[in-house]
């Protein structure tokens, strides 16, 4: 699944034109580089988002089959690391 797509599925921003934008910007980072919103996301990667007072990073555990996951299954898809 591509990054803008898993980012907006999983709910870790509201919409995918947010995670677009952001991915425009790099702030967005995929095992430790800026990447496109094209870039595919596989189980293991690790999700950074830069903003400007912190950064949180995400583990992918696993790739969502359907367009729109609820907010309350988000940790079966990504664990947010320290």
């Amino acid at each position: 699944m591509r990054i803008d797509k898993f980012l907006s599925t999983v709910n870790l921003v509201k919409r995918r034109a947010i995670s677009e934008d952001m991915l425009e910007h790099n702030v967005v980072f995929l095992n430790g580089n800026p990447v496109k919103k094209a870039k595919e996301v596989k189980v293991g990667d690790i999700i950074e988002i830069r903003y400007i007072e912190y950064i949180d990073k995400y583990e992918v555990l696993a790739i969502p089959t359907t367009k729109s996951t609820p907010k309350s299954k988000q940790a079966d898809y990504v664990k947010k690391l320290d």
